[in-house]
C-alpha cells in the first residue's frame, strides 16, 4: 500500500517552493480546534510576516452544510479541515485540488489515515491527525480477577463476565447512540472477522455478507447475554459509568485517558486504567480509525499559502507541538518517537492499533448508509431483530443509495 500511496502523493505536477507565504489565507475549521489554532499558528505567521491567516470556526454539526453551500456558490475558503466520516461525500463534489508533487511523502503517514484522501490514485488531502480505538479497561478489577487484557473474541466474553464477578454492573460499555458512529464501530468488528462493507473494487455494497452477519451477531451477543446495557452509557456518560463500576471496559479513543484525569486525577488513572489493542477476531485485531485531513479548494484565492500551511502542520515537530497544545495524536509516524508521546505507556496500544486501523467506506453515500445502519443496530441490541434481518434490510437500503462515486 505504501508504494501505491507514494505514487498518489506525487501524481500532480504542481510544486510548492520554500519561499515565505504571503497574502491572506482563509481557513475553515470545525469544533474546539478552531479556538486553539489561532494562537498555535503564531510561529508560522512569524516565519511568514507577509501572510495573514484568517480562521473561521464553524460548529462541527454545521460544517459540512456550510462548506457545501460555499462550494455551490463559488465562495470557498482556501483551506479546510475535513473529518473522515464525511470526507468522501465532500470530496465527491470535485472541489478540491490534488496534493502538489513533493509536498509530503505518503509513507511518512499511517497508511489508513493517508488512504482516506486518495481517489483514483490521486491524493486530495493530507492527514492532520489520526487515532484508533483501543480497549480501555479497569486494571484494578482485572488484577483482582487475575486477568490481563482480552486478546481474542472468546477472551472478551470471559473478561466481561469476570468483571461482573468483581462488582461491575455491566462487563462492558457498548456504543448505544444508534447512529453513524455505531456503524463505524461495527466496521471494526466486520474487519476483525474478515468482512467489509464494500467489495474489493469499491463498487458494490456487501453489508449482508456472512462474515458481516456473524460480526453483528457477536456484537449483539453482549446485550443478549447480559454483559452490556442497550441503554448506556451515552458517549458523555462514559467517564462516570467507568469510574463508578457501572462498566469495566470500553472500546474508545485515546481522549478517554485525559477525560478520566480531568474527572478523577492522575493518581486514580494510574491505579485504575489500562489500555490494549482490540481483541482479535478470526482475521486479527482491527480498530476503527478516526482521522482528519487538510484539503485545499480549487477555487480558493491563495492555494500556494494554503499548501505551505499544510506542509508546516504535517512536519513531525509541528505534529508533536500540536499534540502537546491540543491533544490530537499525530498522523505522521515519526512524531510518535518524540519523548512527549513515546513516554506515555498508555499510548503504546494506540500506536500499534494505528498500524492496522480501518476507516469507514470512503464513498459519498456513506453518511446515509452508515446512519441507517447505526439506527437499525438498535433492533439487534434490544433483541427485536436478528443480525441477518437487519443487515439484509440495510443492504437493500444501501443498494438503493448506491456508492455515489
Amino acid at each position: 500500500m505504501a508504494a501505491s500511496l507514494g505514487l498518489a502523493a506525487t501524481a500532480h505536477a504542481q510544486t510548492i517552493d520554500d519561499a515565505p507565504a504571503s497574502g491572506v489565507l482563509q481557513l475553515w475549521i470545525g469544533g474546539a480546534e478552531g479556538e486553539k489554532l489561532p494562537s498555535f499558528l503564531a510561529d508560522f505567521e512569524k516565519a511568514n510576516p507577509e501572510l495573514k491567516v484568517e480562521i473561521t470556526q464553524i460548529p462541527s454539526d454545521q460544517f459540512d452544510a456550510k462548506l457545501l453551500t460555499a462550494i455551490a456558490a463559488g465562495t470557498v475558503p482556501d483551506l479546510v479541515r475535513l473529518y473522515s466520516q464525511s470526507q468522501a461525500s465532500l470530496m465527491a463534489t470535485g472541489a478540491f485540488a490534488a496534493v502538489p508533487e513533493g509536498l509530503v511523502k505518503a509513507e511518512d503517514f499511517f497508511p489508513g489515515a493517508y488512504a482516506t484522501s486518495v481517489k483514483g490514485g490521486v491524493a486530495y488531502g493530507v492527514p492532520m491527525d489520526a487515532y484508533a480505538t483501543m480497549f480501555q479497561y479497569r486494571k484494578d478489577l482485572a488484577d483482582k480477577a487475575g486477568l490481563g487484557a482480552p486478546k481474542t473474541w472468546d477472551e472478551m466474553k470471559v473478561f466481561a463476565k469476570a468483571m461482573q464477578g468483581q462488582g461491575a454492573t455491566w462487563g462492558l460499555g457498548m456504543d448505544i447512540g444508534y447512529d453513524i458512529y455505531n456503524a463505524q464501530g461495527l466496521n471494526e468488528y466486520v474487519h476483525q472477522n474478515g468482512g467489509g462493507f464494500l467489495s474489493a473494487d469499491g463498487t458494490q455494497w456487501t453489508i449482508n455478507s456472512d462474515a458481516n452477519v456473524a460480526a453483528l451477531d457477536y456484537w449483539g451477543s453482549f446485550f443478549s447475554e447480559g454483559l452490556a446495557s442497550p441503554d448506556g452509557p451515552k458517549f458523555l456518560d462514559t467517564v462516570p459509568w467507568f469510574t463508578s463500576n457501572e462498566i469495566a471496559g470500553k472500546d474508545i479513543g485515546p481522549w478517554f485517558e485525559q477525560w478520566l484525569v480531568d474527572a478523577n486525577g492522575r493518581e486514580w488513572v494510574t491505579a485504575n486504567l489500562a489500555t490494549a489493542t482490540m481483541p482479535a477476531g478470526p482475521a486479527g485485531s482491527v480498530s476503527a480509525l478516526g482521522s482528519g485531513s487538510l484539503a485545499v479548494l480549487k477555487d480558493g484565492k491563495n492555494p500556494t499559502a494554503a499548501w505551505k500551511l499544510v506542509r508546516y502542520m504535517t512536519k513531525p515537530e509541528t505534529q508533536v507541538a500540536w499534540y502537546m497544545y491540543f491533544g490530537s495524536l499525530p498522523a505522521v509516524k515519526a512524531a510518535w518517537d518524540d519523548p512527549a508521546i513515546a513516554a506515555n505507556g498508555l499510548l503504546n496500544a494506540q500506536r500499534e492499533a494505528l498500524q492496522t486501523a480501518v476507516d469507514v467506506p470512503q464513498v459519498s453515500t456513506w453518511s446515509q448508509v452508515g446512519t441507517y445502519l447505526g439506527q437499525q443496530m438498535e433492533l439487534v441490541a434490544r433483541g427485536q431483530a436478528t443480525a441477518k434481518q437487519v443487515l439484509d434490510d440495510v443492504q437493500a437500503f444501501a443498494e438503493s443509495a448506491g456508492v455515489g462515486n
